[in-house]
């Protein structure tokens, strides 16, 4: 400000008096030649310019060299933002189980389907033949049953019988030895026969089941995102199933999965208020809940995050899932505090500005407070404060002395 005074002096100096300029402009009527007018004119014109300089440096101190910020008070809203896309709540994929053609296929995608309805058909003629075949072997398992039981019956008569007679020892002991085995055959043929019947019963109810999954039914109440075949095309069943359909079961309800960065996961919890928005409406906010944070993180090129996930109402039908969201979560709101632009904390004027006896921040070993700057009679004078949350542009004073509207120092002016 020193320099600036002195300026102003040496501009005040070096301009001619009143007495001086009269004088001229006596001198110039007198001799009434044009050359002494000119120069007569151009002293006026000195004259003003000088004066105007004189004027801007007077009032170009040292307060207006900085630009400011006034501290204000207000609620103060902490978020956490995070990106991430909207899914359905349930999603089903609808494969087919047996391998065959297409014969028909019902619905498309957007469509709405019910429980039990039919998506698709498969050509059923091998499987019902292997339905008959199976039904077939259970019949004759069946009358090898009764076969094996009239066989049982009449060796069990004959082995009573020969029994008695070699009580009364009309038959050897070969005989009774004889009758013996062909009892026990006779048992162990109707035992086989049953569980020979068992077996074609259970394998029956197995191409039965197979014939039942050629009519490729929805197993959820919901909506068609996508249809992956066409009538008339091939199927194999093998060790992965052939994917058919995919199903939505509600998108009036849907969720978004979030990634929240391992910085901010500690200031995220269950209930908190949300809000998002997508790039198909990018003037809507829609509002939002957090419903579940989940502990297994994702590393991705180094970066860790974990997953949010997002309750969505959706009952307008705009949203779609797989769209890409930017969410932000509201962790926590400061009612009616008095706060600080983050600019005046990150400013420090020049050494060369500072008062006498004042430190820029950094020259201290230690600070255990935070500083911001305003001019105290043109002269940058720091104020320490304790902060508290920040929501990257506001931050909160818990203690310090300062009032709302006191204008900081955030920035150097640029010079003309």
């Amino acid at each position: 400000m020193n320099d600036a005074i002195q300026d102003k002096n040496r501009v005040y100096e070096n301009c001619p008096t009143a007495e001086e300029i009269k004088s001229t402009l006596e001198a110039g009527t007198r001799r009434r030649g044009w050359p002494v007018r000119i120069v007569a004119v151009t002293l006026l014109l000195a004259a003003a310019a000088a004066a105007t300089v004189a004027l801007k440096l007077g009032s170009s101190g040292a307060g207006s060299a900085y630009d400011t910020l006034q501290s204000e008070r207000g609620d103060l809203t902490i978020t956490v933002s995070a990106t991430g896309t909207l899914q359905a709540t349930t999603t089903v994929e609808v494969g087919a189980e047996v391998s065959g053609r297409i014969l028909a296929v019902n619905v498309d995608a957007n469509d709405r389907v019910s429980t039990g309805q039919i998506l698709a058909v498969i050509d059923e003629e091998e499987l019902r033949a292997a339905v008959d075949k199976e039904s077939a072997q259970v019949a004759a398992a069946e009358a090898a049953i009764k076969l094996s039981q009239v066989t049982a019956h009449e060796t069990q008569a004959s082995f009573e019988r020969v029994s008695l007679l070699k009580v009364k020892k009309v038959v050897s002991q070969e005989d009774l030895d004889t009758a013996t085995a062909a009892n026990d055959r006779a048992v162990a043929n109707l035992a086989a026969a049953t569980a020979n019947a068992t077996l074609a019963t259970a394998t029956l109810k197995s191409a039965t089941s197979r014939l039942a999954k050629a009519t490729i039914r929805s197993p959820i109440d919901g909506s068609v995102l996508s249809r992956l075949v066409e009538p008339g095309q091939t199927v194999t069943a093998g060790f992965q199933t052939p994917l058919m359909f995919k199903l939505a079961q509600d998108l009036k309800h849907m969720r978004l999965n979030v990634d929240v960065d391992e910085a901010d996961v500690g200031r995220v919890r269950e209930g908190m208020e949300a809000s998002f928005t997508v790039e198909a409406y990018p003037e809507r906010k829609f509002v939002s809940r957090v419903l579940s944070l989940h502990n297994e993180p994702t590393d991705s090129s180094n970066v860790v995050t974990y997953q949010a996930v997002l309750s969505v109402d959706n009952e307008d039908g705009l949203l779609r899932p797989g769209m890409t969201c930017t969410a932000t979560i509201i962790s926590e709101t400061r009612r009616d505090a008095l706060m600080v632009p983050n600019a005046a904390l990150r400013f420090t004027p020049p050494s060369k500005q500072l008062k006498r006896g004042e430190k820029a921040v950094g020259q201290q070993e230690t600070v255990p407070l935070r500083k911001v700057w305003m001019l105290t009679n043109d002269e940058p004078v720091a104020v320490e404060l304790q902060t508290g949350s920040s929501d990257g542009n506001m931050t909160e004073i818990l203690k310090g002395q300062l009032e709302p509207g006191t204008p900081l120092l955030v920035d150097m002016k640029e010079e003309a």
